[in-house]
């Protein structure tokens, strides 16, 4: 089972035992555990029944997300009071806000309920958002997320997928459980569901305008390759930043490599405190997220962001 499952399942519990630790005081006992030990706080653990919204922020500005009984990054603003608990999370959010400021528009590919579209819309007032969500139920919570947050008007939400332009796949509502799925891929089988298109990268350059100076984060469980095969003009041409998911076990790094040589971007881990400058694109067992980005090292470092 792998990490997006297991949140899923959080650990194993039944659904009564998170009924239970939701309630007030078993979840006010949980909060005063986090103090003392701050693994906690990583959103597997319910917040509170009936608690309807979280603050989040980034950069000093505030952004709201929905349903936190449901939502993965509803539930880890909750735990890490407004911020993502894990420390390689915030600086990959950090740095998609802050390339965000100069640029005009944001993909958010594999959106989910739409955290780094809201962190996006707060911080870069200016940005415009195509945001890309395979699962219906999920999609319904990125637009009630955008609705909350006032930004219907500036992020279309896209019900399609990212990559191989001949494919479909039936995909199950997401609705009911105990979570919203994060975890559905391109690689994936069901039996039943809504039939769903995926769409190519290089045809996302008619959405946007001409021009335009684009950040994009992709997060697709481990077909991201088929999200840059299929975009091979668009990364040449618009030499866009990209926060990318490269799992270890998953992910071939020399492929990816290959993908995106033609659009010539310098190559960063993000670890728990550094975007660190690698040559060639390894899977690491311990931070899955890379920045790929026309900028140098101390073009980053004028944006504030640590780099080394």
């Amino acid at each position: 089972m792998d990490d997006h499952a297991r949140r899923q399942s959080w650990f194993g519990l039944t659904r009564f035992v998170k009924r239970f630790l939701a309630l007030r005081v078993p979840n006010a006992f949980l909060r005063l555990a986090s103090k003392a030990a701050p693994s906690l706080r990583g959103g597997r653990l319910p917040a509170p029944a009936r608690l309807e919204e979280v603050s989040g922020r980034v950069g000093g500005v505030p952004f709201v997300m929905l349903d936190p009984a449901r939502c993965e990054n509803a539930k880890e603003l909750f735990w890490g009071r407004g911020r993502r608990p894990n420390a390689q999370d915030r600086l990959a959010l950090d740095t998609v806000a802050a390339l965000a400021r100069g640029s005009d528009t944001f993909l958010d590919v594999g959106a989910y309920t739409g955290l780094f579209t809201m962190a996006v819309t707060a911080y870069a007032p200016n940005v415009d958002v195509h945001a890309f969500e395979i699962v219906p139920a999920v999609a319904d919570a990125l637009e009630a997320n955008a609705s909350r947050n006032g930004v219907e008007d500036r992020v279309a939400v896209h019900r399609e997928g990212i990559g191989d332009p001949n494919k479909t796949m039936r995909v199950p509502s997401g609705e009911g459980g105990s979570a919203l799925p994060s975890f559905y891929s391109s690689r994936m089988r069901f039996d039943g569901g809504k039939e769903v298109d995926f769409r190519s990268l290089d045809s996302v350059a008619a959405l946007i305008p001409e021009a335009a100076r684009v950040v994009m984060k992709v997060d697709v469980e481990g077909t991201e390759d088929a999200v840059f095969r299929f975009g091979q003009t668009f990364l040449r041409t618009c030499r866009p930043h990209i926060l990318s998911e490269v799992l270890h076990g998953v992910a071939d790094g020399a492929a990816l490599d290959g993908l995106l040589a033609g659009a010539r971007l310098h190559k960063y881990l993000v670890t728990d405190t550094r975007l660190a400058r690698i040559d060639r694109i390894v899977p690491h067992p311990a931070f899955r997220d890379w920045l790929f980005t026309p900028l140098t090292e101390e073009e980053l470092r004028r944006l504030e962001l640590p780099v080394g």
